[in-house]
């Protein structure tokens, strides 16, 4: 089974969950930036969670089935049609042989994902077909997609339409709170800054992409000027800039950094954050380690859930 893509969107990608235990050669993990929708897509078509999705940004592709096929959708809503006709999100769905998927306009977030049952037979580098275009690797030859891109895809098979519940939907937001626990600098925060890091709000600037969202707001100023040697940072680190201004790292992190890392935002509502972009808001709770990892178990067990429910399907 193939897909054709008539035309290619702005920025789409082939990514997976990325690729890991390389970075210790400066090699950053890469992957989609909203981990649950990609996950979910996958669960949904009966994938493995890792399996290769696109990632598109509006305006999105026009893409066409070339053979019957079993689709699923997952977060941002742009308003997605099969041959003129609404496609819901976060739901599987068939489309017949010769269909055609657009996206009609941007209702909501800032990318959506495609999943296909069997997954998307890319080049993988170093067990991953995450596309890094800096890099020049994974997908299609580390390059985002043009018109005329054909992907083969795994065999149509017949399956039920299951529709994932609220329990695994992260609860999208322009003006999002999202929870961190504090980083190795949190503690060199002056009290002044430590509060408005906590009350305030911020706002993301235009400097946001796969690599990290700048975000501006009240200056935040640390007890004493400290000098860091290069440290590990990972998707979430939120770092303080010398202008005092805060970089929350994303997808596409570099492997180690020096500047303070004074909180990092939690896995389970990274998605959130990755669905924003220049102009919305963001602000901070802060939360304790346990509490993130319950967090953390509580989604994997309704992931669990969602899978059994799809097997149950079939």
């Amino acid at each position: 089974m193939s897909l054709f893509i008539r035309k290619p969107g702005m920025l789409t990608t082939v990514q997976d969950l990325g690729r890991f235990g390389a970075r210790r050669f400066g090699v950053n993990p890469g992957g989609v930036m909203d981990t649950t929708a990609a996950r979910v897509a996958n669960i949904l078509v009966g994938n493995n969670d890792a399996a290769a999705v696109l990632e598109m940004h509006f305006p999105a592709a026009e893409i066409e089935f070339e053979a019957d096929a079993f689709f699923a959708l997952a977060g941002a809503d742009f308003d997605s049609r099969l041959d003129d006709a609404p496609v819901a999100n976060w739901t599987g769905a068939t489309a017949p042989k010769g269909s055609v998927l657009k996206f009609a306009g941007k209702r909501s977030g800032s990318r959506a994902y495609l999943a296909m049952t069997g997954g998307f037979h890319v080049e993988k580098w170093l067990g991953s077909a995450s596309t890094n275009l800096v890099a020049g690797v994974g997908g299609l030859s580390g390059r985002k997609l043009v018109a005329g891109d054909r992907f083969d895809c795994g065999e149509y098979q017949e399956t039920r339409q299951v529709t994932a519940g609220p329990s695994v939907i992260p609860r999208y937001s322009r003006l999002p709170t999202v929870r961190i626990i504090p980083g190795n600098e949190f503690e060199y925060l002056t009290a002044p800054s430590e509060r408005a890091f906590l009350r305030d709000g911020f706002t993301m600037t235009n400097d946001c992409d796969r690599m990290g969202y700048r975000l501006r707001g009240r200056e935040l100023h640390l007890l004493n000027d400290i000098q860091m040697v290069s440290s590990a940072v990972t998707f979430g680190t939120i770092q303080l800039l010398p202008d005092g201004q805060l970089i929350v790292l994303m997808a596409d992190h570099q492997t180690a950094g020096g500047y303070p890392r004074i909180a990092s935002v939690i896995p389970v509502d990274l998605p959130i954050l990755a669905q924003c972009g220049p102009g919305d808001g963001v602000s901070f709770d802060l939360i304790t380690i346990d509490d993130a990892e319950r967090l953390a178990i509580r989604f994997e067990t309704e992931l669990k859930f969602l899978r059994l429910g799809c097997k149950l399907q079939k």
